[in-house]
């Protein structure tokens, strides 16, 4: 296409030039008449071709493009192939839309696609029939008038998508939904609705299932560990030739009652039946029950020190807590060998409180961290179960840190040693003011 700089310049030029041969041979007068026309017939077709571009505009369709005339025709070729460009970018983008709607209408799973302001844009038959959306008349409709469970309106206003919520179905009261937000482009939400009924139903009955077989298996072990103590210690009712021998079942009895009883500890906390109390928990007094109880399990045979930043206190259950911590603690004692040091330490990081406890023992593994807290997850099957573990007390303690908002962080260096610390948000601090001495 011609540069139309050039082209009204030359064409310029040959109307003066023409003028000014008019201007010898006719005159003046003539000369500037047939300037003035020359230029008015330029600038009117420039506002023709301009009007039809407009009209063009309102209405743009390759069919009804102008065919022009001059640089003009240039100028509408070049937007004849614009468009087309278009035409093909836009048909390409309206069917990888269609073919990706087809595919989220065949996921099992409800898909809702929400804007920057959670309006819905659209949804699949799944969100609709598990979320009560009907697409045609809900688009464009906030996602909060329409699912207004208490418990999703937090979870959308905390925005904090990494995990995702589980709700009673308002529809159906048999029903669980798992719903869970992503975000992605700019401020746009993918919302993802599962229905786990049949999950959860299958979990119900996993736990009532070691629930029972736990409280059924604790009497009669009970019994069989009560007259094993009783023989052993009545004299003359175990010939010493198998006295080794009632002192392994008696060891092996009581490590299947400790199974058991982390297994009921477990399955009540899973179950959720009871809620932590919120009640304050006399810090110093726990840490020094767990720094008692450390000295106990040491017998002597560790470096042992607390570091307690005073002033800071928590609410939760303190039973709870208790187990939580003193699991901790007891891992510190049974995994650092003789002569190793175990540091506690109770402190405030930014507006977070952590329990932390610090050994210099074997350490773990980069490959085992992840795992350690999995129900059985053991990182030496051998060495746990001569230090007496269950493979059940990480477990336990993640299950009581979630029912508390609190979180476990794990740092380890095999051969140097092993730092646990338990994270509590500030909702659950309570700060007291120090006393001044006067």
């Amino acid at each position: 296409m011609q540069d139309i700089r050039w082209s009204a310049f030359w064409l310029a030029l040959t109307l003066v030039f023409i003028c000014l041969i008019l201007w010898a041979s006719r005159g003046a007068t003539t000369a500037l008449a047939v300037f003035g026309i020359g230029v008015s017939v330029y600038l009117y077709s420039h506002l023709y071709w301009l009007h039809k571009l407009h009209r063009w505009y309102k209405k743009p369709s390759l069919s009804t493009i102008p065919n022009g005339s001059g640089i003009w025709e240039d100028i509408f070729a070049d937007i004849y192939h614009q468009q087309r460009r278009h035409n093909r970018s836009q048909a390409q983008i309206s069917s990888a839309l269609d073919r990706f709607r087809h595919a989220a209408s065949a996921l099992p799973d409800g898909v809702v696609l929400l804007n920057g302001e959670d309006k819905i844009e659209w949804c699949n038959p799944p969100a609709e029939a598990q979320l009560g959306l009907v697409l045609g008349k809900d688009t464009g409709q906030p996602i909060t008038y329409l699912v207004r469970h208490t418990d999703f309106l937090r979870y959308l206003q905390e925005q904090d998508y990494s995990e995702p919520i589980k709700l009673r179905s308002w529809r159906n009261p048999e029903a669980t939904l798992e719903i869970q937000l992503v975000p992605f482009g700019g401020k746009q939400k993918l919302l993802i609705c599962r229905d786990i009924t049949q999950m959860e139903k299958l979990e119900t009955m996993r736990r009532d299932f070691i629930a029972n077989v736990s409280h059924e298996l604790r009497t009669p072990l009970t019994v069989v560990g009560g007259f094993l103590e009783t023989l052993m210690d009545m004299d003359g009712a175990v010939p010493e030739s198998t006295r080794s021998y009632f002192t392994m079942m008696h060891e092996q009895t009581s490590r299947m009652r400790r199974l058991i009883e982390d297994l009921l500890t477990l399955s009540q906390l899973e179950s959720g039946a009871t809620v932590p109390q919120d009640t304050e928990i006399d810090m110093s007094s726990l840490l020094d029950m767990l720094m008692h109880e450390a000295q106990s399990l040491s017998n002597g045979n560790h470096e042992l020190s607390m570091e307690a930043e005073p002033g800071i206190t928590i609410k939760g259950a303190a039973e709870e807590l208790h187990s939580a911590l003193g699991n901790l603690v007891s891992n510190a004692v049974r995994y650092t060998p003789p002569g190793g040091s175990i540091k506690l330490a109770w402190k405030t990081r930014g507006r977070e409180a952590v329990f932390s406890v610090q050994d210099n023992g074997i350490g773990i593994e980069q490959k085992h961290i992840d795992r350690l807290t999995e129900r059985f997850y053991r990182v030496d099957r051998s060495r746990s179960r001569e230090t007496g573990g269950t493979g059940l007390g990480l477990s336990i303690v993640k299950h009581i840190l979630s029912r508390h908002q609190a979180r476990l962080e794990i740092e380890s260096v095999l051969g140097q040693g092993s730092t646990f610390s338990v994270v509590f948000p500030s909702s659950r601090i309570v700060l007291k003011e120090r006393k001044i001495e006067q």
